[in-house]
């Protein structure tokens, strides 16, 4: 049992408010902090900010229990958790600029004793980077009345984190090993998956070679679709057959990577030994590359659509999420490709199919030649359709664009 009995949870981002609620639904009162008063107000009216199945009725609940509560003011508490964005630069070094402003939001509510644990996915050092900054603030805390420091990055995949939260195995590194064990007690109040125990900036690496193994076997899987194309083969049914084989198991092509984690991540790693990470490296690069070569697809097709007709065609691009069956546009390639879309045809009108939100993002709003759309509409415009993210309801619609070019970058269409 953990002697910590409140939590400020900061960031109520993607990760930040499903533990705040998972924390809250099991007996710790806990404060939700972050910076856009939308969310807070979101939150405290017992609602959720994004889709994210199941998590509403845990927020509901927890704010009609009064067990959690949001503000914009970094209240006191037993311990903080740290969920805030940690972005690259353009030149791919990490960009710790969120995690420095907790820690000098956290700093002035300390007393002595409290424990800091950073969920963020962070390149090495990050914890002991906050450390300094939280001491930097408060040099009256160093000695006996210090705070501990812990790492516990998250490992939940959108759409499931309600329940991956309870049953995935954790790492926890300490930067201390009483700071370890600390937090290890906390995280037992909802886990029942292993918590294993280390350092904290082998649990920060940890997290990091996870999603860089995944991208290097994207990467694999999306090259491979580049040469299939060229050479005149399916590379959906040609990783069908190779999987057979009892040791393979290759991944799905797509229009690239994205999300907070695997289009990020391993640059994290690349900065941190760029003269070793070459494999991680070139896996970047080939992912970072994928959306262009879709959007060179798109453009043959445009070409021959405007030789036949003489007009500019319509073009449907369907999803803009980094992945299905969500409204989570970080880092999507799908985004970035309409984006370019947009853009580069000028004289087309585009239409932007996301059945997740209910307005453009910023970057796609007030285009005169795009528009957010319903599938019906958007399939009765287009000359050519391009499937970008394999949504649910993407599935059966096949059939419907019978005669229509089509660009199907997920393979969702194979037997239309």
């Amino acid at each position: 049992m953990t002697d910590i009995a409140s939590v400020a949870v900061i960031g109520l981002g993607y990760i930040g408010l499903p533990t705040a609620a998972i924390l809250a639904e099991n007996g710790v009162r806990v404060h939700g902090v972050d910076v856009s008063q939308r969310t807070v107000d979101a939150v405290n009216a017992g609602e959720v900010p994004f889709v994210e199945p199941e998590l509403h009725d845990f927020v509901a609940r927890a704010v009609q229990r009064g067990m959690l509560s949001a503000t914009q003011d970094t209240p006191a508490a037993d311990a903080y958790i740290v969920a805030v964005p940690t972005p690259f630069h353009e030149d791919k070094s990490p960009d710790l600029s969120y995690i420095e402003a907790a820690g000098r939001g956290l700093a002035p509510r300390l007393s002595g004793g409290e424990l800091v644990i950073l969920e963020s996915t962070s390149p090495p050092g990050a914890t002991e980077r906050l450390a300094e900054v939280v001491y930097g603030e408060r040099p009256d805390l160093a000695g006996e009345r210090s705070v501990q420091f812990a790492h516990c990055p998250e490992r939940v995949l959108p759409g499931k984190v309600m329940a991956e939260l309870v049953s995935n195995d954790r790492i926890v590194g300490g930067s201390t090993p009483e700071a370890a064990e600390r937090a290890k007690g906390l995280y037992e109040r909802f886990c029942v998956g292993e918590i294993l125990l280390t350092d904290c900036r082998t649990a920060e690496m940890a997290k990091l070679v996870e999603n860089s193994f995944r991208d290097v076997n994207i990467a694999f899987a999306n090259e491979l679709s580049m040469i299939c194309q060229q050479i005149g083969i399916d590379v959906w049914e040609l990783i069908e057959l190779a999987n057979h084989h009892p040791r393979v198991n290759i991944l799905q092509p797509g229009p690239g990577v994205g999300g907070h984690c695997i289009a990020v991540d391993p640059w994290f790693i690349v900065n941190a030994a760029p003269d070793a990470a070459r494999l991680i490296r070139s896996a970047r690069e080939i992912n970072d590359a994928k959306p262009e070569w879709v959007i060179r697809q798109v453009k043959a097709e445009a070409f021959d659509v405007q030789q036949a007709t003489g007009r500019a065609p319509v073009i449907a691009a369907l999803g803009l999420a980094f992945k299905p069956n969500i409204d989570d546009l970080r880092e999507s390639p799908a985004l970035g490709i309409t984006t370019k879309m947009a853009e580069q045809f000028t004289g087309s009108r585009i239409l932007a199919v996301e059945p997740h939100i209910e307005e453009l993002p910023e970057s796609l709003a007030g285009r005169d030649n795009l528009q957010l759309a319903g599938v019906d509409e958007a399939l009765e415009a287009a000359d050519i359709v391009v499937l970008l993210v394999d949504h649910r309801v993407f599935a059966d619609l096949g059939p419907r664009v019978a005669g229509k070019r089509v660009v199907d970058t997920r393979g969702q269409w194979r037997d239309r």
